[in-house]
């Protein structure tokens, strides 16, 4: 792949020929492929901050944004010389953008690890018992589900057992702090004290299966 550079005019020094800057997407292409210098930078300089910025809007990741214009160019360059100057550069290379964001996001639905900070990251509120499966789920997404809740169960199984009962209780069957107050004959502040080391404990504990 060519360097990508902030340089995207022809310096040969001829004053006859079109500097880069005033051709078409579509005639930087071909100029491009006819080994014209600087032709590529300059349609990588066109639309680098545009494509990261609709990249961005679609993944919600600046940084990653820019791995993935770097990855659309990647694919630019390998299968330029297939594309067909008659149709818009433009429409192309957006389409190549918005292809690698749909993977990027598929990818990050099927990390157990977001899907494991999906449910967790509502322990403070009321959202009990933790749902591992849902019926409109894929079948992919179900068996990625009970792999979760497979590991969790494990996980919990490892925690101390004053730790494991109340977080059992909480995260697992849904039940008030009140309950589990009653059903473990402690005070709610022990309660809630309890759950938050078994909460870290287990966040620990389940990190490396996750990665």
């Amino acid at each position: 792949m060519p360097e990508l550079r902030s340089n995207g005019i022809d310096s040969s020094g001829d004053p006859s020929e079109l500097l880069v800057a005033d051709l078409t997407d579509e005639e930087l292409v071909t100029a491009h492929l006819e080994g014209t210098p600087g032709a590529f930078n300059e349609l990588f300089n066109r639309y680098r901050e545009r494509l990261t910025h609709f990249i961005t809007r679609k993944t919600g990741d600046s940084d990653r944004a820019q791995d993935l214009v770097q990855e659309a160019f990647i694919r630019v360059t390998r299968h330029l010389h297939r594309f067909d100057t008659s149709k818009k550069f433009s429409t192309w290379v957006y389409t190549i953008a918005s292809n690698l964001s749909k993977n990027e996001l598929r990818n990050r639905s099927r990390s157990p690890l977001v899907l494991f900070q999906k449910l967790t990251n509502n322990w403070e509120d009321d959202h009990r018992p933790l749902q591992f499966e849902d019926g409109t789920m894929k079948p992919d997404d179900l068996y990625r589900k009970r792999y979760l809740e497979r590991i969790v169960e494990d996980t919990v199984k490892e925690l101390p057992e004053h730790h494991r009962l109340v977080f059992r209780l909480r995260e697992l069957e849904g039940k008030s702090y009140e309950e589990i107050a009653e059903i473990t004959g402690v005070n709610l502040g022990t309660v809630k004290s309890r759950l938050h080391r078994a909460r870290n404990s287990f966040a620990q504990r389940i990190e490396h299966l996750l990665n």
